[in-house]
This record gives structure tokens, C-alpha cells and sequence, in this order.
């Protein structure tokens, strides 16, 4: 008999849920809510690097004996070695490179070749950088220049190592890893070399200037 009770209760309880899951199951379901965004780690620029670079190379150089006014360019390229200390979204740097150059142009002189060729071009630079737009950095830099100037004439030729200003700007970018690639522009000024009698005339001024650009690739350790 008791048996008998228990299943007529469960029964009835059934009855009674039913139409509830029924119901349940019709209900509206709420919006689909995506993933929270999380936004990319930028990249922490402080530490050591080096890299490679290379470019192209296109200036002036007057000379006072004769009165021509050259027009040296040619390719560049060369090793790179800086450092970065970055607080909130600055960056703070020094950079040096030393670069092989085959800048140089040449004239027609005294029935001969008049010519101004700078075979390697170094500098030394500090760097700042705004590190605010994800992975990018724009940079603007400045400092000191120095490479071999030569002027040759049909009369001899000179050589001397010129110590000179640069300044200019650039933008680098984080890549995968510890890597990274950049653009660059700099303005370069060597100053002048006094050829002298070795160009025909007791004081013979040959100026350099010249235009860099050039790409870099960059493993910051």
C-alpha cells in the first residue's frame, strides 16, 4: 500500500514540473557576451642592442681650387651598437655605427680628374623616442659625425679623417622576439679638408655634406 502511495506522489510531482521545464526551455536566452579584449603587450625598449644597416648616401662638396661644386653618393652599409632606457612612454638612447662608404663624385680639372670620395663614415648619436603608439617608435637623433674625406686633382691628393656634426629622425618597430627594423635619415656635415698644395694651390678648402637614408635590423638583448 505504501509502495503504491510513493509512486502516485512521484507521479503527481511530475505532473506538476512539466509544464515548468517547458516553459523554462521557451524562455529568452540572454546576449552572447564575447571574450574580454586584452590589449597587446607593447614592447619594453630598455637594454642592449645591435644590428646592421644599410642605405644611400647623396650630398655636396665645394671645392675653392678649381670652383666646382661635386655632387658625391653612392651605397652604405655597416654594423650598429646602442642602448635604450625607456621610463613610461620615453625612450632614452646612444647609438653608434660605423658604416663602408662609397660615396663619391669626380669632375673634369686642369685636363684632368678633380674628385671627393668618403670611403667610411661613423657616428655617435643620442636618441628619443616616444614609445606610445603599440609597437612603434618615432625618434628623433643627434650627435657626432666622423669619416675619411679624400681629394684628389690631377696635381696629388689628400686624405684626413673629419670630425663633424649629424642630426635627424627615424621610426622603428617591434617585431616578434628580441627584433626589430627601422627607417632613418641623417644629416651629415664633415666639416672641411684643406688640400692644399697637394690639389694646386697653397690653401685648397674641400667641404662634405651629405643625406643618408637607410634601414636597419635590430636584436636587443
Amino acid at each position: 500500500m505504501l509502495t503504491k502511495f510513493m509512486r502516485f506522489g512521484l507521479a503527481a510531482v511530475a505532473l506538476l514540473l512539466a509544464p515548468m521545464t517547458a516553459q523554462s526551455a521557451d524562455l529568452p536566452r540572454g546576449p552572447y557576451k564575447a571574450p574580454a579584449y586584452v590589449a597587446p603587450a607593447f614592447a619594453n625598449w630598455t637594454g642592449f642592442y645591435l644590428g646592421l644597416n644599410a642605405g644611400y648616401g647623396f650630398g655636396k662638396s665645394d671645392w675653392d681650387f678649381p670652383a666646382v661644386s661635386l655632387k658625391p653618393d653612392g651605397f652604405l652599409g655597416g654594423v650598429t651598437l646602442g642602448y635604450n632606457f625607456q621610463t613610461g612612454l620615453w625612450v632614452w638612447g646612444l647609438e653608434a655605427d660605423v658604416d663602408y662608404s662609397d660615396m663619391k663624385k669626380s669632375t673634369d680639372c686642369f685636363g684632368g680628374t678633380c674628385e671627393t670620395k668618403n670611403s667610411w663614415l661613423g657616428t655617435g648619436r643620442g636618441r628619443i623616442g616616444y614609445a606610445g603608439w603599440n609597437n612603434f617608435l618615432p625618434y628623433i637623433t643627434g650627435g657626432a659625425a666622423f669619416g675619411d674625406v679624400k681629394a684628389t686633382s690631377p696635381f696629388g691628393n689628400a686624405s684626413q679623417v673629419r670630425i663633424g656634426w649629424t642630426a635627424g629622425a627615424g621610426l622603428e618597430y617591434a617585431m616578434w622576439s628580441n627584433w626589430s627594423v627601422k627607417a632613418e635619415y641623417l644629416y651629415v656635415d664633415l666639416g672641411t679638408l684643406d688640400c692644399g698644395l697637394a690639389c694646386g694651390a697653397g690653401s685648397d678648402n674641400v667641404t662634405f655634406k651629405a643625406n643618408v637614408v637607410r634601414g636597419g635590423l635590430n636584436y636587443r638583448f
